[in-house]
């Protein structure tokens, strides 16, 4: 009766414990290279402390080796492919990916246009120039490529497609989406109910993104360029840090409904619609593709 529990009819763990097992695993090994690895290695090269293109790196490679390695093995354990769970590599370079990657720079891009527009953003020039802003973004871009790799492994790769087998896709994104949020909201200062709203609607549309696609490759591409506009283009506020080496000289002062506050972009009520732009934009890209049977991400 108990081996029921846990065992499924194949002889293996049933799906929702190895989301649980994966996901409690990817947290814990995080931990310990942070500690072990990523603290040492961040005094060697002297990465600051704040909001950095470098700091940014070393965190998202530590999610990546993390979520990597978990990933692995569970891949062993059920005799697959690492690529089958969404990021087969051979597409990192995909039309998926660049479509996403142009998505997320036009969805940032007019929510700072409209933060600018009603008086919660105030831009008066270039904060870098020539060499230096050259540098800066190519920095902030390898930064984002990380964060938009790292997290989509661990959130909505295995761990979506393992929910899904156990619960059924809807469920299992919202899920993913309360987990992805939850960790956010407890381990970034400043955060409130309204990024949540965001953080929740972003996960689901990203986790419909691959019903509809296959793959995760446009949510990767959404989400680097989304972190890129916000850390460099428009130098916006996040939990109440300022990136360093951003682009545009701005400032935030106006209304937290239109400027999101201490939290910037995410926070701001200007995403909702954008969000749901963006919703109509990956139905009407993938219209005429069936949806994802549970049987094709094997």
């Amino acid at each position: 009766m108990i081996k029921r529990i846990f065992i499924g009819q194949d002889g293996k763990l049933r799906a929702g414990l190895r989301a649980v097992i994966f996901f409690a695993a990817t947290f814990a090994l995080l931990f310990a290279v942070q500690f072990y690895i990523l603290g040492p290695v961040a005094d060697r090269l002297g990465v600051t402390a704040g909001l950095t293109a470098g700091g940014i790196a070393l965190n998202e490679a530590a999610i990546f080796v993390a979520a990597f390695l978990v990933t692995a093995a569970f891949a062993l354990y059920e005799r697959r492919g690492i690529g089958s769970y969404g990021l087969p590599p051979t597409r990192a370079l995909s039309g998926d990916t660049l479509a996403g990657f142009v998505a997320g720079i036009v969805m940032a891009g007019a929510v700072a246009a409209g933060m600018i527009a009603l008086g919660g953003v105030q831009v008066s020039g270039l904060a870098l120039t020539g060499r230096a802003l050259a540098m800066a973004g190519l920095a902030w871009l390898g930064a984002n490529v990380c964060v938009g790799i790292a997290e989509e492994l661990w959130f909505r790769a295995y761990f979506l497609q393992t929910f899904w087998r156990s619960i059924g896709f809807w469920p299992g994104a919202v899920a993913v989406a309360l987990v992805f949020a939850a960790l956010h909201y407890f381990f970034k200062d400043g955060e409130n109910v309204w990024d949540v709203i965001t953080l929740v609607s972003l996960s689901l549309l990203m986790s419909w993104s691959v019903l509809r696609s296959g793959m995760l490759w446009f949510a990767v591409g959404v989400h680097i360029a989304f972190d890129f506009m916000q850390f460099f283009v428009i130098g916006t506020p996040n939990g109440d840090q300022v990136p360093q080496g951003h682009m545009l000289n701005a400032s935030f002062h106006g209304p937290a409904w239109v400027n999101g506050g201490v939290l910037g972009t995410e926070a701001s009520f200007l995403m909702y619609p954008a969000i749901a732009a963006l919703w109509l934009y990956v139905w009407w890209r993938y219209r005429g593709r069936a949806a994802l049977s549970l049987n094709e991400t094997r």
